[in-house]
Formats: C-alpha cells, structure tokens, sequence
C-alpha cells in the first residue's frame, strides 16, 4: 500500500565528513520514501556559519550519489540558512500567543540559583513579563501537567514527564533562532510527515513535538534508530573509529555493499538472507521492525560483505571499478608500464582474492615492476638459504630450460619435480619461489602469475634472490 504524502527528510550539517550514522539515517529516511511512494527532501542545515562549509556540503551530495541517492531521487537540497524569517516569524507568534518569554538571566545567575548544577532554569522570568530587548533569549514554556508523549514507531512509547523539562531557549540574545525552532519550522515547511534520525536525538523530541503542537500542528511520526557502536559497544567516534564515508569509498568498499550492511544495521528481512540488494529490502522493510538496542558496525562483517560483491561482479564491471586504483597517481610502477591485456587476464584469480579494491594494486603490482617489492616479513619467513638457495638454483635449471613451454600447467610439474628432489613437496618448494617473483609469501595463484610475468622477468628475478641470498 502506497501513501504519496509521506514526505521524509534528511538533513545533515556540513561541518565535516559524511559519518556512516548519518548514511544509515539517509537509507532509512529513503527506504519509507520509496515503499510509501512519498518523498525524500533533502535539507541542508548550515546555521552554524562557523563550521559549514561548502566542499562539506559537496561532500555531502557526493556521498549520497554513491550510495545511489542521486539528485533524482530526492526534493532539494534545500538550506535551512535561507528560512531564517520564518524562524525568526513563529519566535514572534510563540512569544505573543504567550507560548514563550523573554529572560535575561545569565548562565551564572541559573547557577547560582541552583543547589544542584545538574538541574535546569527554573522558570525566574516566566511571570516578570519582560519584553523583547537585546540580550534577552526566549524561552518556550513548558506547559502545565504533562507528561509528552513519544509514539516512537521503533521504540513504542516514551513519556517525558514535564517537571524534569527546563523552559528551554528558542532564540538568542541577539534575536537569532535556535537549532530547536529552525528544525521543527524548517520541517512544518516543507510538509514533513516522518522524522527518522539517530536515538541520540530522542532527548530533543519532546521538545520539538511541544513546538510542533503550539505551532498548531500534529506532530510527525517519530522514529528514532539504534545508536551504532564500536566492537567496544561504544558509540562510534569520529575521534576514535573509522565513521567517514569517504575513507571506505577511498578504500574501495562497493556502494551496494554498504547500504546492504547499513540496512542490515537492527533491522533484518525476518529470514537468513544477508546479502541482498537495497531494491530487494524495499517491500520487506518496516520500522516497527527495527531493533532498539544498539547495533555493532562491524568493519570485519562488512570487508567479507564487500568480498561477496566483489565476487559477484562480472569481469569487465570489476576490471572497470579496478581502473581507478590501477591508474592512481600514487601507483608503485610507471604509468607506460602497466598493461591492461596483463590485467585483464589476471583480473578473475584477483577478483576471488580480495575484500575491498584498494587491495587490487599490492596483488598485481609485481606485473608491472622492474623488480617486486620485498616484504620483509615474508622475505625472513621463506628464505632461509639451507632451503632456498638449492630451491631457487633447482627452478632456475628447470626454467631456463628452453624445452619447457612457459604455461601454468608445464611450470607447476617442472616446481614440483624440483621440490621433490630437495625433498619438498610442492607448498614448501614454491614459497622461495613465489617471494622472489612476487617479493610476498601470499597473493594470487603462482603460475598463472608466471605465465603472465614470462620467462625473462622471472628468470632474472630468481638470480637476483639467488645473488642476495648468497652475497
């Protein structure tokens, strides 16, 4: 069943990098949009002129199109800077239908007011009829009896008993809207009939369901999600852990594979699928659905979510997302000395092997190097000369040998004939082998990568091990 007036939001501030909390928030403001038929409008609140910035808000737009939430797909972007006369107008109605009051207390004089600090104002101004005056905030009067009630359609019913709600400001000294107002005016607006956000901003709802009602309109449906945690159980911290969007892009996590998991994130589709298509999860999903408790954003969960994607993307579309990184400025080798017949051959072993894309470039750098780049971990590992140097002498007779046809099958037999004389089998005889081609114990499949590499560059590599292991 389809309601074209649901009409969600999202609306970030452009003060930093996109955080995965705030792309959760936009997928699920998107999925209800797109069941519902309804609209997603995106708002842009910079009225903190300090700390927006535009490359913050470009970022924000880039982002959202990577996740697949391009400028088709939603209303805006709006700015919330470009509503500040009806912020400033309903602080005006508020204050003369005797909603809200002008006070002049200072911060310390509250204080001082106060046994305990922790407790809010006191309402000293609420009866002192003060009149507007600069240096004077406004306040909202928190009305009588109470309590509010939140119908949260995640976390069911939350009552916020009026006592332990302060008259709180909703304009400046200087006449200058709070966030509070500018939100719930911004939202009455543009005709916002769902807000769903982070848990964090369930203490402000109160608040803004009290302004939604003296404002004289029915409050929003309410749906607050689970706060993201760290496998601390510790709210994500930019301070702390990797939230930027933009570092998992840089990294080469797939689009899709990220909103799979931000989905996935206290909501599942009621079976055991896991990997599935945002497309998919639309007719399935329901916010009454979403667990409340917090949800663990596991970057270990996601890396082998991303691998599945990888695996599943037919060969031209990974080489084609592989390019980028292939052709970075800051790639190991010359730019004329990449070859993409080389790649795209090695391409399919590559595809099987890594998480993210980023990791394409350490697979198959080897290919286009003069000389590989040595690991020394993997160099003291395999190298012990009582065993490489007769092993490196034995492939090297074996592959000089022009008889040898220079394929994956002849060069495999010709290794393991090698090492059953040294009296290796074959896993032990190819390490020395595969350090000295590749300059690492692990990465793609051994002989195919010599057959790619040929005869020359790997017969002079194995002499250069050779001549370093005897120096």
């Amino acid at each position: 069943m389809t309601d074209s007036s649901t009409r969600t939001r999202f609306a970030p501030s452009p003060t930093g990098m996109f955080h995965v909390g705030n792309a959760r928030s936009l997928l699920l403001n998107w999925v209800v949009a797109r069941q519902s038929g309804g609209a997603l409008v995106l708002r842009i609140e910079d009225t903190d002129a300090a700390r927006s910035r535009p490359e913050w808000t470009e970022g924000i737009l880039s982002a959202m199109a990577w996740l697949g939430v391009d400028a088709e797909k939603y209303e805006g972007p709006y700015s919330q800077s470009d509503y500040l006369d009806k912020h400033t107008e309903a602080a005006r109605r508020l204050f003369e239908k005797g909603l809200a009051y002008y006070c002049d207390c200072t911060r310390e004089q509250v204080q001082e007011r106060r046994d305990n600090p922790n407790l809010g104002y006191d309402g000293f101004c609420r009866d002192r009829d003060l009149a507007p005056a600069s240096g004077r905030a406004l306040r909202f009067r928190i009305p009588e009896g109470g309590p509010t009630v939140i119908e949260d359609r995640i976390r069911g019913r939350v009552e916020f008993p009026h006592e332990a709600l302060e008259d709180f400001v909703i304009a400046r000294g200087d006449g200058s809207p709070l966030f509070v107002l500018a939100n719930v005016v911004d939202d009455v607006e543009m005709g916002i009939t769902h807000v769903i956000r982070g848990e964090e901003h369930l203490s402000n709802t109160p608040k803004q369901q009290l302004l939604w009602e003296a404002l004289g309109h029915t409050p929003p449906v309410w749906a607050h999600a689970p706060v993201l945690v760290n496998e601390k159980r510790q709210k994500l911290s930019k301070r702390r852990d990797k939230v930027a969007m933009e570092s998992y892009r840089a990294e080469g996590f797939l689009p899709e594979a990220m909103v799979n998991y931000l989905m996935l994130l206290g909501w599942s589709p009621g079976d055991d699928r896991e990997i599935m298509p945002f497309d998919a999860m639309v007719p399935l999903f329901d916010l009454a659905d979403v667990n409340s408790s917090p949800a663990f954003f596991d970057e270990k969960k996601l890396r082998a979510f991303n691998g599945e994607y990888i695996r599943a993307l037919d060969p031209e579309d990974f080489a084609r997302r592989c390019a980028p990184y292939l052709r970075a400025e800051n790639v190991p080798w010359k730019a004329d000395d990449y070859d993409e017949a080389v790649f795209s051959a090695i391409a399919p072993l590559a595809q099987s092997r890594i998480a993210v894309l980023g990791e394409i470039v350490p697979n198959v750098d080897f290919l286009f190097l003069d000389e590989p780049v040595l690991d020394d971990r993997s160099w003291t590992k395999a190298m012990k000369p009582d065993v490489a140097v007769p092993m490196l002498t034995a492939a090297l007779e074996r592959f000089t040998d022009q008889a040898l046809a220079w394929e994956t099958d002849p060069l495999k037999n010709a290794l393991e004939e090698a090492g059953a004389a040294q009296g290796l089998k074959l896993g032990k005889a190819q390490a020395p082998v595969r350090v000295a081609v590749t300059g690492r114990t692990v990465g793609l499949p051994l002989f195919e990568s010599l057959e790619l590499l040929g005869r020359d560059r790997t017969v002079r590599r194995l002499r250069s091990a050779l001549a370093r292991l005897t120096a």
